[in-house]
């Protein structure tokens, strides 16, 4: 039931993202506006999440995230409103839109600590696995549905049931049974010392966090602003581009279904692996290469991101402490996102300079020379799959202890 109502919020989610757009646009704002709208949306993610991960490691994931989605549900709720009422202020978006990324901010490493507290520890993998086709899914259907939502009625209908998809979660989340948090013992600062002690003394963790950190900057941030400029360029226009995001989603969900099942004995090290598939569509690109070659590695970087986030997340889950999954999480989730915002302001006057081509080419060079160096690390290729522990048998149905040995007489190991 979990599964079923976090899909439906990221599928809300993702029409969301198409019609606030044009919501801001019809009101009058121009494209500067709408960077202003969506930088608002992602500040206070990154400002707010280390905060998030103590505090849902202190009261519940669970609880967290229902207060969450309660609050989603309003904010979407009310902006929708604003909308069939009129022509909202662009202030209106830009706060609505800020106390939207502060509900994902909390959000998100909440669920990074639920997910090994409803699945069996032996299927942590499958259930990672799943969660990674639900939001390529998603993400490939959501723009399109909310595309036709929106030339049949408007962008405040598919907002309007954006938030009705946060109640569906809200749901979910209501009879979901989960441990009860214990209560907290020390201060906030205490258990945010502890989380970063955590973090830090996890070196496969931090490098990864840095890598990602370092690749969200110079390989996946100009290649989301600058791939439509390329496909504008020389593939022919925004049905390219967007046949080469539906390579990227598909190429996650096929990937995603096929890992379900596999427990690799060096989960990490396949991670890893997985990630040399992101730099090919930047490559392609960069090299100017025909649209069937550029969709293909599109393909190639959705299947590879699919492996690495199911079993990067499988190890997380079994490397650290339960109860400091959210900062951990947390984290993680901030140093690889944070650089990653400031990209987007730099690249436009970055790739006036030297031209997008060559800046597409030095983001894959980087990501291949990142993935290679994180592959040759020990602390990377060390980690191995931990088979959960047996469950104990109830007494009555254990087998009869074995007679004892004749004195004199030692039994045989």
């Amino acid at each position: 039931m979990f599964y079923a109502g976090y899909a439906t919020s990221l599928l809300g989610s993702a029409m969301s993202t198409v019609a606030l757009t044009f919501a801001v646009l019809g009101s009058g704002g121009s494209p500067a506006e709408l960077g202003f709208v969506f930088a608002a949306d992602v500040v206070p993610q990154v400002l707010v999440m280390i905060g998030g991960g103590v505090l849902a490691d202190r009261v519940g994931r669970r609880v967290v995230m229902l207060t969450t989605d309660t609050s989603r549900l309003a904010v979407q709720a009310t902006l929708a409103a604003a909308l069939l009422a009129g022509r909202p202020p662009i202030w209106l978006f830009v706060l609505l839109a800020a106390l939207l990324g502060t509900g994902e901010g909390f959000f998100n490493p909440a669920l990074g600590g639920l997910r090994a507290e409803i699945a069996p520890a032996g299927k942590l993998p499958d259930a990672n696995a799943l969660l990674s086709v639900a939001q390529s899914a998603t993400g490939v259907a959501g723009p399109a549905l909310a595309g036709i939502l929106i030339a049949v009625t408007s962008p405040a209908v598919v907002i309007a049931l954006d938030a009705a998809s946060f109640g569906v979660s809200i749901l979910s989340l209501a009879f979901l049974t989960v441990p009860m948090a214990r209560p907290p013992s020390q201060s906030p600062w205490r258990d945010l010392a502890d989380g970063w002690a955590q973090f830090r003394a996890q070196t496969w963790l931090w490098l990864t966090t840095v890598q990602f950190a370092l690749f969200n900057l110079f390989t996946w941030a100009p290649y989301l602003l600058l791939g439509p400029i390329m496909a504008r360029g020389y593939l022919g226009g925004a049905r390219a581009w967007g046949i080469v995001m539906s390579a990227y989603a598909a190429g996650s969900v096929l990937a995603g279904v096929a890992l379900v099942g596999r427990r690799p004995r060096r989960l990490l090290t396949v991670a890893v692996i997985g990630t040399f598939g992101f730099p090919l569509p930047c490559l392609m690109l960069g090299l100017r290469e025909p649209l069937f070659l550029v969709a293909a590695a599109a393909l190639a970087g959705g299947a590879g991101s699919s492996v690495f986030s199911t079993f990067w997340s499988t190890t997380m889950q079994q490397r650290v402490a339960p109860d400091m999954l959210g900062r951990a999480t947390a984290f993680s989730l901030t140093g690889a996102y944070a650089l990653g915002s400031l990209g987007y302001a730099i690249i436009g006057p970055v790739a006036a300079l030297v031209g997008p081509a060559r800046l597409l080419l030095f983001g894959a060079g980087y990501a291949t020379l990142s993935s290679t160096l994180v592959l040759a690390t020990p602390a990377v290729r060390s980690v191995r799959w931990q088979a959960p522990a047996p469950l104990p048998v109830p007494a009555s149905r254990a087998a009869p202890p074995p007679a004892a040995a004749p004195a004199g007489h030692q039994a045989a190991e």
